[in-house]
């Protein structure tokens, strides 16, 4: 099963690491990239730019509404995300657990739907 892991974190407490404890988190981050790769778990992850660049798009009535920014005011903002293959959720929640920015912030789990029901959404 495909799970994917949003990256939520505060990202004043990531500006405010210092230079050795952001070089430190890095590394955990990319040796945990290449732990879940030779696993056979990993089937993609990227980190996003600053909430700060971000625009929300809404249309409404055939109108294009857009914002700045995130759609939801919050300290913790979706910094990342990791698409991973594993065997159920406890499994797909043990490996978010091992995440280095889980220590500071928060993962998201979530199953993918491989194709969109016809029934209904959700």
């Amino acid at each position: 099963m495909k799970f994917l892991c949003l990256a939520y974190e505060e990202e004043k407490k990531l500006n405010d690491l210092s230079r050795s404890e952001w070089d430190d988190l890095r590394n955990e981050t990319l040796a945990y990239v290449g732990a879940l790769e030779k696993g056979g778990h990993l089937i993609a992850t990227h980190p996003l730019c600053s909430a700060r660049t971000a625009a929300t798009v809404r249309v409404r009535k055939g109108e294009s509404l857009v914002a700045d920014g995130p759609f939801a005011e919050t300290k913790e903002q979706l910094g990342g995300y990791f698409l991973i293959e594993a065997s159920d959720m406890q499994e797909a929640i043990r490996l978010a657990e091992k995440w280095p920015s889980a220590r500071i912030g928060t993962i998201e789990v979530r199953p993918i739907e491989e194709r969109l029901r016809e029934e209904r959404r959700y």
